[in-house]
């Protein structure tokens, strides 16, 4: 909470972002979070949180080890433990998934794997202070974008090591060279509001569109460890903790800088505040002593694995590394080119097909297992080989209704 006086200054902050978003290790461990979207199996309604959290009563101690939670729109969450493979953490979470699938269908409630809501308005069905203070701060300008990031968007996030003391440079750039391909390769959410919204991925549209200052990409043009200072520093202030369960939005335009430097009517920031001022930070790649990739898609079973091991072997593999650094280097920057045009885009493509071959090749020198190879090779041969991505069948399955409404066609590949 904040103090009447200033003691935090930019030496301090450029301190605590090393030793704690930057430490190195070289542990190569894995850890993912996996989103779904929930939906009544057998009848046409939204469904309560009360519902979903009701029919997860007791499954807390899942057998993989994964954590459970629910983002503000109901949206069911696990986030697996640290493992030190990536077949091992795909694992654990595809039996605990499957756990909580099961609790869920016993109620008639089934998880959708899916970037974006299709069918439903965003509306937070979960409470607390900090998701009000977000909402208040997002709604601050009158758009809807900030609503529909909270409470309609779900999303595969990857968790590497931060790397080495040679290697944390290396690391940093490339988990940021590889976000266009992966977004465009793992696009899944084309349509909102039963129609195409003309993006592949409208979910990462719609998260680099609420507020530049927290989810724009970090920029490349200085060291890692400066870049994420200058970006925290310039990242406008969402809210300040009055106390423990009172947050107050800050809908001025703040920075985090001007916070440091000027104060505010509540006081001047403290660690404490610095560190969860990072955790409102939303960019593609977020360091938190250990690497975040939080561009890809929510995809369904068995696709979720996919980018989860092609990130792991791009980043972990040396000789994949260097392969995947030159295939991307004229696309780093294509943000919204994969959003909207996906695979459809020549460079993302040739890019990605590159990529996930260099990414097959690993998995044999990090010891993954036959299985979880091959349904990274199924799923280059379903849409990387073919420049399609799981945006398409969406896509179709739209088209192919006989009335002209998504809702039939997606409701059904729900199940």
């Amino acid at each position: 909470m904040p103090t009447p006086t200033r003691h935090l200054d930019l030496e301090r902050v450029q301190v605590l972002v090393r030793e704690r978003c930057f430490p190195p290790s070289t542990a190569a461990l894995v850890g993912a979070e996996i989103e779904w979207l929930s939906h009544s199996l057998h009848r046409a309604r939204d469904l309560g949180f009360g519902e979903v959290e009701a029919a997860l009563d007791g499954t807390s101690a899942l057998p993989g080890g994964s954590s459970l939670t629910f983002e503000p729109g109901g949206q069911v969450e696990l986030s697996s433990a640290a493992f030190p493979g990536v077949a091992e953490a795909c694992q654990a979470l595809g039996q605990d998934a499957s756990a909580v699938r099961a609790a869920l269908a016993e109620h008639d409630i089934g998880l959708v794997g899916m970037g974006l809501d299709p069918l439903r308005s965003p509306r937070r069905v979960v409470d607390g202070p900090r998701y009000q203070a977000m909402e208040a701060f997002f709604g601050a300008d009158g758009g809807r974008g900030g609503s529909t990031m909270m409470c309609s968007t779900a999303a595969i996030q990857v968790n590497l090591d931060i790397g080495g003391p040679d290697a944390v440079g290396r690391r940093w750039r490339l988990a940021h060279a590889l976000g266009p391909v992966m977004v465009a390769a793992f696009a899944n959410s084309p349509i909102a509001a039963g129609r195409p919204t003309g993006w592949c991925s409208t979910r990462m549209a719609t998260w680099l569109g609420i507020d530049p200052s927290r989810t724009s990409p970090v920029s490349q043009d200085r060291g890692w460890a400066d870049a994420w200072v200058d970006y925290a520093m310039a990242a406008k202030v969402m809210l300040i903790r009055r106390t423990p369960d009172d947050f107050v939005p800050v809908r001025n335009g703040l920075s985090f800088g001007e916070w440091m430097a000027t104060g505010h009517e509540l006081g001047f920031p403290t660690v404490s505040d610095f560190e969860y001022h990072l955790t409102t930070l939303f960019p593609p790649v977020r360091p938190r002593g250990w690497l975040e990739l939080r561009y890809i898609d929510a995809l369904p079973d068995p696709w979720w694995r996919v980018p989860v091991v092609v990130a792991t072997c791009l980043l972990d593999d040396d000789e994949a590394s260097s392969v995947a650094a030159d295939a991307t280097a004229r696309c780093r920057a294509s943000w919204r080119d994969a959003a909207r045009c996906g695979p459809s885009h020549p460079e993302l493509s040739q890019a990605a097909e590159t990529c996930f071959d260099a990414a097959l090749a690993a998995c044999s020198r990090l010891g993954i297992d036959a299985p979880t190879a091959e349904v990274v090779a199924r799923y280059r041969d379903v849409y990387v080989g073919k420049k399609r991505c799981p945006a398409d069948d969406r896509l179709d399955e739209w088209a192919a209704a006989v009335d002209g409404s998504a809702v039939a066609p997606l409701e059904a590949s729900w199940t």
